[in-house]
């Protein structure tokens, strides 16, 4: 006589999100819609709050998942909101072993065990994007994959004019992290909570910067969104290498525009900014831990994943070649670019980010723009930026 299995009860699990990492509509099409396809007594709900995390646990929210960057998880430690999810995976027949193991264990750097606290469902690539028509305009040959910084900063001479009243800029970088993540660095060490500024792999970083900006006729400006603006709307950069544009291109048609490798430092050959993941924390304080896991079977399947790197141009954090084979093919702006380029390099290794990151970054700025700009002495700088973080730090105790 065969057993009826009780009907699984109907469940609302709840994602958070302070930022916009999945729009409604990627929410929709790699969550909502196959999770209730597969699992039709689950209901997912995205909850954008400008809420954090602690503030979330501090409430008492009913929250399941919460979606961040892998630097945010050593932020929320020691809120007693994560699980470690390797036990579970086993239980659950969730095969690890598909991910891309430097992803998981620059999630697994945040614990002093190796317990793996949340899942990266996409990498934040790296790539050299550049506009054909201002190579056209001045008869330079367009970029190619496997420059280094050096290459690309002597063709950069090469497209670096005012011309017709247009200020044509050669190499834009929008921060000096563009340049740092290639070699792992941080402003803090997690483990010991000390600035790691004033030393000479940082001193490499603001050089290369300053290499780039000292070509005349390329000098700084301001970074961050003002930078990828100037690429994409304004039209007068030659060359952008910065994280994923790709969705971006839906709103200048008419740029002329191509993709090659992303530059990388000589000894460090096809390389770029270290592993920046966007990931899913199950929280421990749910009480849908089974319909959890189901869930991230259903995100990390074959199918979802397909869909998020055909659709979302996501690059996806499973090791399958096809993935990559499969990046942005319904993205009609794509088409015919050499997405292939970028896959030539891989992540740099990525350290634990200190619960400090994000404000030790923001002391390192001005003085990196005081080196770019004004002429400060590096060492100067360098100094100046460690002393300030480690007084921060100190304040904080």
């Amino acid at each position: 006589m065969k057993v009826q299995q009780k009907p699984l009860e109907p469940v609302t699990l709840k994602f958070y999100q302070s930022g916009n990492y999945l729009s409604d509509q990627d929410f929709k099409d790699l969550l909502a819609d196959p999770v209730k396809k597969k699992y039709p007594h689950i209901t997912v709900e995205n909850v954008i709050t400008k809420n954090d995390l602690p503030q979330l646990v501090a409430a008492g929210e009913p929250a399941d998942f919460f979606i961040t960057w892998n630097g945010g998880l050593s932020f929320y430690k020691d809120l007693n909101a994560f699980v470690d999810l390797t036990p579970l995976a086993k239980q659950s027949n969730f095969d690890l072993n598909r991910f891309d193991e430097g992803a998981l264990n620059a999630i697994k750097a945040v614990s002093d065990k190796g317990e793996l606290y949340a899942l990266p469902y996409a990498i934040n690539l790296n790539a050299l994007y550049y506009n054909k028509d201002i190579f056209d305009k001045f008869g330079v040959p367009y970029p190619k994959d496997g420059m280094t910084w050096e290459n690309a900063i002597e063709l950069a001479k090469l497209v670096s004019r005012t011309d017709g009243g247009t200020k044509y800029r050669g190499l834009e970088i929008d921060s000096w992290q563009r340049i740092a993540f290639p070699l792992s660095l941080v402003p803090v060490d997690a483990k010991t909570n000390k600035a790691t500024v004033n030393n000479d792999q940082f001193k490499r970083a603001f050089e290369t910067a300053k290499q780039i900006f000292s070509v005349p006729g390329n000098e700084y400006v301001n970074s961050g969104t003002a930078a990828w603006n100037r690429f994409v709307k304004d039209k007068n950069v030659a060359m952008a290498p910065t994280v994923n544009l790709f969705l971006r291109f839906k709103e200048s048609p008419d740029l002329n525009w191509d993709v090659a490798q992303f530059p990388s430092f000589s000894d460090k050959p096809n390389m770029y900014g270290m592993y920046d993941l966007h990931v899913m924390i199950p929280l421990k304080s749910s009480k849908s831990r089974d319909d959890q896991m189901r869930v991230m079977e259903v995100l990390f399947s074959d199918e979802v994943q397909s869909v998020m790197a055909r659709k979302t141009a996501r690059v996806s954090t499973m090791k399958d070649p096809k993935y990559t084979k499969d990046f942005g093919a319904d993205v009609p702006e794509l088409k015919g670019k050499n997405l292939a380029g970028i896959f030539k390099s891989k992540p740099a290794p990525a350290p634990e980010f200190s619960i400090h990151y994000s404000k030790a970054a923001g002391l390192v700025t001005p003085e990196y723009e005081k080196y770019i700009k004004n002429g400060q002495d590096i060492n100067t700088a360098l100094r100046v930026a460690e002393e300030k973080i480690n007084q921060y730090i100190a304040s904080q105790k």
